[in-house]
């Protein structure tokens, strides 16, 4: 073969940068002499953000692919499970005002549309409590399997929270000895081209040229290789997603140590407060627009939703700032340098989209991985391609949350419902779903970021309405309707009784562990 790809440089740490070194690492065996080389070059002294806590479910594949074991993940990385986010105070602002974005699908989905029949019969509950089981577990504080159900499989879907800071330690570890990453500790201090505008090298401080066939640019919202570098435009999306600060803290349990299997989300004036349940702590942030608030109100609005479970010690806590930037790298793979993580671009933290985005890419340059230099251009338009659809549609699913409130207290709220802010692919979408509820056709591709049943749980979760009158077709089976909402209630009731808290299943593993598959 003419210029092989035999060696892949990542350059930078932190969750992006270990994801992607262990999937290539593990899928093209690193730790064998005829296997792909994968060295990860990171500066000693540079900190990782840190505050991606929340996953999604595609996480337990990721590490089972990279022969990781859950329980010593759990426990090394102080995870939980999650099961879904709760969205509180984004459609009135008032205290009763919540639904929920479960993490499994609507009752017999494969079969039958439920949202018609559920607005015509069940509409007195909420939509995620008529079409499936999970906010009824998340609210009772319950796992999503059983001591006895073995690693990564379920009794409901489940994805993580996690330590951010304690995963890229626990992923280091494990790359290294077990998938046999070559890891430099060193500053890169320039970046050396070839004759047709490739990468040839990195120039280190102390461990001279590092060479390599292609190179992943994990630096962050440095971005050293493809923006500083190849000077590849940011593309801002500010104008749709407006929240561009964050304030994160550690908050300590009191009495109440359960564990909270969802993700809590709490709209504010502008912006709103996460709140994930770890065992050994809390991590709150609150996420706002700058134009909108000034920090010291943001601030006060996150001491003020803390206060309540943590008393006078609320004001000895110090958040830390995290400016944002949303948007994206106009290209995300250009010449032999492709991006991953916050090099390549970030949102905002709703949905807890970065980190799949992560996976996302690292599968994909994993399973198309050039065998030659000629086809890296071809591999390179079709990762573009298919990143440049996902953004997109992850902007649309982000900005669907601030576009159905029916809040005016605040020109926060106000701004985001103007149609000059909605992205047209939106605006369509909302048309089409007046007459009709989303569905498997909705959607091009097979593999969506965020499929039509997520759509579903949003848009009716925030009492929007769908007028079926002019689409309603005979061939749909109220029977099968019924039988789907009555196991659905069956099913409720069985878990309920027969799961586990959060708190207790995460303790048992510490001592037991899970069986192995």
């Amino acid at each position: 073969m003419q210029n092989p790809v035999k060696k892949v440089v990542i350059v930078g740490g932190g969750s992006a940068g270990w994801l992607t070194a262990g999937v290539l690492a593990a899928e093209h065996f690193a730790n064998d002499h005829h296997g792909i080389e994968i060295c990860l070059v990171e500066s000693p002294d540079v900190n990782i953000v840190g505050v991606g806590e929340g996953t999604w479910p595609t996480m337990r594949g990721t590490l089972r692919k990279m022969g990781i074991s859950e329980s010593e993940f759990i426990r090394e990385c102080d995870a939980s499970f999650k099961q879904g986010a709760k969205f509180a105070k984004w459609v009135t602002g008032e205290d009763d005002d919540a639904y929920y974005h479960p993490l499994v699908l609507p009752q017999g989905y494969d079969q039958i549309n439920l949202v018609s029949f559920w607005q015509d019969h069940l509409s007195h509950l909420p939509f995620a409590d008529a079409v499936s089981f999970q906010g009824y577990l998340c609210e009772h504080g319950l796992a999503p399997k059983q001591n006895t159900t073995p690693e990564y499989a379920h009794v409901a879907n489940y994805a993580y929270h996690l330590d951010a800071g304690k995963f890229t330690q626990f992923l280091t570890k494990h790359c290294t000895e077990k998938l046999g990453v070559k890891h430099i500790l060193d500053h890169v201090t320039g970046i050396n081209s070839a004759d047709n505008g490739d990468i040839e090298s990195l120039e280190t401080k102390k461990s001279g040229q590092i060479k390599g066939d292609l190179f992943v640019d994990c630096t962050g919202f440095n971005s050293l290789l493809l923006g500083k570098h190849y000077q590849i435009p940011f593309v801002s999306t500010k104008h749709v997603l407006f929240n561009d600060t964050a304030l994160a803290v550690h908050v300590p349990y009191t009495e109440d140590n359960a564990i909270a299997s969802h993700t809590i989300s709490t709209a504010q004036s502008a912006g709103w407060i996460w709140d994930i349940g770890l065992p050994s702590r809390r991590g709150v942030g609150h996420v706002f627009s700058s134009a909108h608030i000034s920090e010291d109100q943001a601030h006060q609005e996150l001491l003020d939703y803390i206060r309540p479970y943590l008393g006078a010690k609320t004001d000895d806590l110090t958040p830390r700032k995290i400016p944002i930037e949303p948007g994206h790298r106009e290209v995300f793979w250009h010449k032999n340098c492709v991006a991953v993580g916050l090099a390549a671009g970030f949102l905002e933290p709703l949905e807890a989209s970065a980190l799949v985005l992560v996976e996302l890419s690292a599968a994909m340059i994993s399973e198309q991985m050039p065998a030659t230099r000629q086809v890296m251009d071809i591999v390179a338009k079709r990762f573009n391609e298919k990143f440049q659809y996902r953004w997109d549609r992850i902007i649309d699913f982000l900005k669907l949350h601030y576009i159905l409130t029916k809040r005016t207290d605040t020109q926060y709220w106000i701004d985001n419902c103007k149609a000059e802010t909605i992205p047209d692919s939106l605006t369509e979408l909302l048309q089409l779903w007046q007459h009709h509820s989303p569905w498997h056709q909705d959607f091009t591709q097979t593999d969506e970021v965020f499929p039509s049943a997520s759509y579903q749980y949003v848009l009716y979760g925030m009492d929007f309405k769908t007028d079926f009158a002019a689409t309603q077709r005979r061939s749909l089976n109220a029977q099968l309707a019924q039988q789907q909402f009555e196991q659905n209630k069956k099913l409720t009731e069985k878990l309920i009784r027969g799961l586990p808290s959060n708190r207790e299943l995460l303790n048992k593993i510490q001592e037991f562990g899970l069986p192995k598959i």
